[in-house]
């Protein structure tokens, strides 16, 4: 029986990526994201790909995505949380609450409404259980500089991860989170032209290939229920961020 994945923010980037690589491995995959266009782009007609125009920190278009998807395979297998966003570089002085608001609202509680909805649907279930994925980024360790409200729902994604793995175990769900540095995306362009370090300075900083993320999130996703992968992290490995800022 093919499995059933959700990918949100599914029409760009690691998102784009992710559902390309799982169609590839004839996974059935719900695509989410606000762009119907790129979302339509990715799945390019395939069979088993289910388009589903949605706002992650809408909760009752959360709710109505997953009605459909439940509607149309009856389960829910795996739900990778990958939708977020980002703010340009400015120091807590000059964030306004607006530009606070939108990023915690996407990145945080757009990852709450979905775990939530796919938490119900793999409670209730036959077999019961499945696998929630949390894209938390190497920001839920350490900051950027400017980047406030990126690096507070980053950190609260491990909150978020730690507490659906806890509250999922006498339901056969598992949580686990992966955390990604510089994978080479539209988000990342910025990075190979220069970003400001710790130090003040402006510097370029090396990426790598986003599909090594995509084989990484369904290597997670393969695994039994009985194992899980509770977090990993994958990174440009000579980028600023092991060792001194």
């Amino acid at each position: 029986m093919n499995k059933v994945i959700v990918i949100t923010g599914a029409g760009s980037g690691i998102g784009k990526s992710c559902s390309n690589y799982f169609l590839s491995k004839n996974y059935k995959v719900a695509l989410l994201g606000r762009n119907e266009k790129n979302l339509l782009q990715t799945a390019s007609s395939n069979n088993h790909a289910l388009i589903q125009k949605c706002d992650v920190s809408n909760p009752l278009e959360v709710k109505r995505a997953f009605e459909k998807i439940f509607s149309k395979w009856n389960r829910v297998d795996v739900l990778f949380n990958n939708a977020g966003i980002g703010k340009p570089y400015n120091t807590i002085d000059e964030i306004s609450s607006d530009d606070w608001c939108e990023v915690v609202n996407i990145n945080l509680s757009g990852s709450f409404y979905c775990a939530k909805e796919a938490f119900t649907i793999m409670k209730n279930q036959n077999p019961q259980g499945g696998r929630i994925i949390n894209n938390g980024s190497v920001s839920a360790h350490v900051p950027r500089p400017g980047s406030a409200p990126y690096t507070s729902t980053k950190h609260a994604i491990t909150g978020l991860t730690r507490s659906i793995s806890l509250d999922g175990r006498k339901f056969n769900i598992v949580c686990s989170q992966i955390d990604i540095g510089n994978a080479g995306t539209e988000m990342t362009k910025k990075m190979s032209k220069g970003i400001v370090q710790a130090s003040g300075e402006i510097k370029k900083e090396p990426t790598m290939d986003v599909n090594h993320v995509a084989k990484s999130v369904f290597n997670m996703a393969e695994l039994p229920l009985d194992a899980n992968i509770q977090f990993m992290t994958i990174m440009a490995p000579t980028m600023p961020y092991i060792g001194r800022g």
